[in-house]
């Protein structure tokens, strides 16, 4: 989790701003429906009735052999995480020519060759980014042709299986990446995974501080909203769940408004089991401590587990949060890596077990 400055986030915003007046406005498309085909699905969520995928292999900072070696309390606690159908992160670190097979494998596994179990991925494929991208990411034409490479491999390795698919968690970084390449590649992204027949896409909106609503609203418009479902939010931050389905659906009502339809959302919830805001925190917010018990605060613990009964009673959501979830927010996901080392690097045992016993949920 790394913000830029303000100062940074200014730089060259009032460039993109006229630059993305230019774009004119298309008729929404129908997206790609993940449920599609499956008895008694509903058709107002193209994430619910079908069974979502578990990934119990050891690649991608799997906690599953952490949990297959545990035994007793451990086991138990290490389960809230092993045993829950998670997002993975898919970006620049399997090469252009390797992304149709990744793709392919780890759906497989995930699940289990049954062709109506959702698996779900999160693609970073943006290179450079984040604190690279500002302000001037390179973005040659070889950058440009590779990333498609890699995105029409992916989306090959699909194919028609059933996927819930996040576009380039901390896309608000590309406010101040001072080009407009990087929400062109995302467009061409959005556009690729939407034609799949069963891949249902959102595209990262950021979080109700970063960017600004106005910002987030034009960055949604230039990176392809128009073809995809929707978008998501709190996917690399820690807001508590019902501000941020505030702010999805005041970000859902301004779409509308600019004619791009009924867009939903999903919420990353891995994470915001006692939500702050990044100003908040008194340390480091990018590496932030676990929480001791389900009462503390100002700490990172696990959130509402992924599912697609956003308005559950156990959720404890106030009325208000719970009628707009039912309304725009299409499921909570676990995009998030509260139990890796600085939240990428290898799967801290210790850390994860902090986070399933503090959690409320």
């Amino acid at each position: 989790m790394i913000a830029p400055l303000p100062a940074v986030r200014r730089l060259c915003l009032a460039a993109l701003l006229v630059a993305g007046l230019a774009g004119a406005l298309a008729p929404p498309a129908s997206a790609g429906v993940a449920n599609a085909g499956v008895p008694g699905a509903p058709r107002s969520n193209p994430l619910a009735g079908l069974p979502w995928g578990v990934y119990t292999g050891p690649w991608y900072n799997s906690v599953y052999p952490a949990y297959e070696r545990s035994r007793g309390r451990a086991r138990r606690l290490l389960a809230k995480i092993a045993l829950r159908p998670l997002m993975y992160s898919f970006g620049a670190w399997f090469a252009d020519g390797e992304a149709r097979s990744v793709a392919r494998d780890y759906i497989a596994s995930v699940t289990g060759g049954n062709p109506d179990v959702l698996a779900q991925a999160a693609i970073f494929r943006l290179d450079p980014w984040e604190g690279q991208a500002c302000p001037h990411g390179s973005w040659s034409a070889a950058d440009q042709a590779s990333y498609r490479r890699w995105i029409d491999g992916f989306a090959a390795g699909i194919g028609s299986s059933r996927v819930a698919l996040v576009l380039q968690p901390d896309l608000a970084f590309a406010t101040c990446a001072g080009s407009r390449a990087p929400l062109e590649l995302v467009a061409y992204a959005a556009r690729r995974f939407n034609a799949l027949p069963h891949t249902t896409v959102y595209i990262d909106g950021g979080v109700r501080y970063w960017p600004s609503f106005r910002e987030a609203v034009w960055m949604l418009e230039q990176a392809g909203i128009r073809h995809v479902r929707g978008f998501a939010l709190d996917m690399s931050e820690y807001d508590a769940t019902g501000a941020e389905i505030e702010y999805g659906a005041r970000l859902a009502r301004a779409l509308a408004a600019a004619g791009y339809g009924a867009k939903h959302f999903v919420i990353n919830t891995a994470e915001n089991g006692a939500g702050f805001l990044d100003g908040q925190y008194p340390g480091d917010p990018a590496h932030p401590r676990t929480c001791r018990n389900r009462f503390d605060r100002l700490c990172v613990t696990l959130g509402i587990p992924p599912t697609t009964r956003v308005a559950a009673p156990g959720w404890r959501l106030s009325g208000l949060d719970a009628g707009l979830a039912r309304r725009y927010v299409d499921a909570y996901v676990w995009g998030g890596r509260p139990w890796l080392e600085d939240s990428t690097g290898a799967v801290d045992v210790p850390r994860a077990l902090a986070l399933a016993a503090s959690t409320p949920w």
